[in-house]
């Protein structure tokens, strides 16, 4: 028969132990916090670089408001002082002639006569911004504004056809950061509401 025999071994005294010793965790904590050190420097200098939130919310409130003034303006073949404006379905029905880009005869957006077509606003500028009534609004004395109205193509209308306009409105904040909103408006005439 055979024997069975077991032999137990006592740990070495020279097997290496497991885990971090002091120093190499003081190490790992030390090279970590330079690393955290350097994405905290990044983040810290794009948000000191950047445009100041209450700012660009706001010149983004002055591009909406203005930008829906204008496209909500009727767009028909003829000025709104022309006496078939409601009726004609093209321009060679206006009694005055085309409907031209920029304000005509005097036309400004807040006395008679004021502006009555969308394209009366390319060229508008104000610096400080006030509203439809010419009252200034109270805060916004460091904001600039401009509109451009330029005839497009939209879908399958041709800018040669004069029936599709670019409405761009431009808003400088109090530091100087420009935000540009761009919008488009079709002609659906004759009525002269539209």
């Amino acid at each position: 028969m055979r024997s069975l025999s077991l032999h137990f071994h006592a740990p070495s005294a020279h097997r290496p132990s497991r885990g971090l010793s002091l120093v190499e965790l003081v190490i790992f904590i030390a090279v970590v916090s330079a690393a955290l050190a350097g994405v905290l420097s990044v983040f810290m200098q794009a948000t000191g670089t950047s445009a100041d939130p209450m700012l660009r919310r706001q010149a983004l409130a002055i591009a909406e408001s203005l930008l829906e003034e204008v496209s909500l303006m009727p767009f028909t073949y003829c000025d709104g002082d022309d006496a078939n404006v409601a009726t004609t379905s093209s321009i060679a029905g206006c009694a005055g002639g085309a409907d031209a880009i920029g304000a005509e005869g005097g036309e400004t957006r807040f006395v008679s006569p004021q502006f009555d077509h969308v394209n009366d606003y390319n060229g508008y500028s104000m610096s400080g911004i006030v509203d439809i009534t010419n009252t200034a609004v109270s805060g916004l004395s460091g904001y600039r504004a401009s509109v451009a109205v330029a005839t497009a193509a939209l879908g399958s209308l041709t800018a040669a056809s004069g029936d599709a306009l670019h409405i761009t409105v431009t808003v400088t904040d109090p530091v100087g950061n420009t935000l540009t909103l761009d919008g488009y408006r079709s002609r659906h005439a004759p009525t002269a509401s539209l």
